[in-house]
């Protein structure tokens, strides 16, 4: 790896001491559900009383090192979502609860509650003074909409032009198998909510953290959104995957290099 993108097989508990205080602009946290997932080892073989314990611990290890400006983002189920954003915003500023509609067909399911087809996310900031980026992930309005506001009190007007700002509620269809960018990884979450939140929140050239890294889909965001980057992963296979797409990464932006700005302006819809 480059020095801008350190991946480390490594324990995050072991190996956050590697990441400097106050150093990191961005953490975005995919941690075990509690579910019982199969990641080739019991890391989300946490039982539900423990499971804020477990949230506690990566907390607490992590916020020293966000800086005075610094966000987080988090992905979590329902289930243990309240308790983990208690905690949290006793310690940070909470600015969104975002759902990750995953555009899940209706089909199957339970059939004594309904079916969930949602992840939630939250948002939260060191201070006030958080970075933000707007007009970087602004989504076109569709023509419909810029008919309907044709007026000339609108002409000319820049939240017109440029977009909305997304709303709380991201529909993203969950990565299936035949998708280009699937890898082998249960809960692989797909590059276009992550690459979101790294224009969003994470200034030019900042420090984007990921304490459990899985296939290294948020150090490809990093990359490809030209951001630093430090992650952690202990299952050897999936540090593979995560090595691989990086490298993959580096290797066409040698040969390409409009592909940056090319990633830039995709856009989560």
């Amino acid at each position: 790896m480059s020095g801008r993108i350190a991946l480390y097989h490594q324990d995050y508990f072991d190996g956050i001491s590697r990441v400097a205080d106050a150093s990191v602009d961005l953490a975005i946290v995919d941690p075990p559900y509690g579910l019982g997932k199969d990641y080739g080892n019991d890391s989300d073989l946490i039982a539900a009383g423990e499971y804020l314990g477990f949230s506690r611990r990566w907390i607490d290890a992590l916020l020293p090192k966000l800086a005075a400006d610094g966000s987080l983002y988090v992905f979590l189920s329902w289930q243990h979502s309240p308790e983990v954003f208690s905690y949290l915003k006793t310690r940070l500023l909470m600015l969104n609860e975002i759902i990750w509609d995953r555009r899940v067909p209706s089909m199957g399911g339970g059939t004594r509650r309904y079916s969930s087809v949602h992840d939630n996310i939250g948002f939260f900031a060191r201070s006030k003074r958080y970075h933000f980026d707007l007009d970087s992930v602004r989504l076109a309005y569709d023509p419909e909409t810029k008919k309907a506001r044709s007026r000339s009190i609108f002409v000319g007007k820049k939240w017109l032009e440029m977009g909305c700002n997304p709303k709380d509620v991201w529909s993203v269809s969950r990565l299936h198998r035949q998708d280009a960018e699937r890898v082998d990884h249960p809960t692989q979450k797909p590059i276009a909510l992550i690459e979101r939140m790294v224009r969003a929140s994470c200034p030019t050239d900042g420090l984007v953290l990921d304490p459990f890294m899985g296939s290294g889909t948020t150090a490809l965001a990093a990359a490809r959104q030209q951001r630093r980057f430090a992650g952690f992963e202990i299952n050897p296979e999936y540090m593979a995957i995560a090595r691989k797409r990086v490298d993959l990464h580096t290797r066409r932006e040698r040969d390409a290099p409009d592909s940056v700005e090319h990633s830039r302006k995709e856009a989560v819809h």
